[in-house]
């Protein structure tokens, strides 16, 4: 199990972003929550199988939003994190 916290930064507020990013969790099987932050970014947080993270944290990359678009992604590996069993969006 691998655990991952990340901030977006860029243009992935008014886009679909958190939807987008919800809906790519779900494909690739990855649990977690996805929130806009008051500053213009976007923060998440993940947990699955060590490969889907790595997929997962690639399709963020390049933006799960046709509009959006990434220009930071900083991740942390966190293991305090909860366990979710689930993907949601939180606001």
């Amino acid at each position: 199990m691998k655990k991952v916290k990340m901030t977006v930064t860029g243009h992935v507020q008014g886009v679909g972003f958190r939807f987008m990013t919800k809906m790519v969790a779900d494909q690739i099987g990855v649990f977690g929550s996805v929130r806009n932050q008051s500053d213009g970014s976007v923060y998440i947080e993940a947990n699955g199988d060590p490969a889907k993270i790595e997929a997962f944290i690639d399709k963020i990359r390049q933006s799960p939003s046709p509009s959006g678009e990434v220009e930071r992604l900083d991740i942390t590996e966190d293991s305090s994190l909860p366990e979710k069993i689930k993907f949601s969006i939180t606001n």
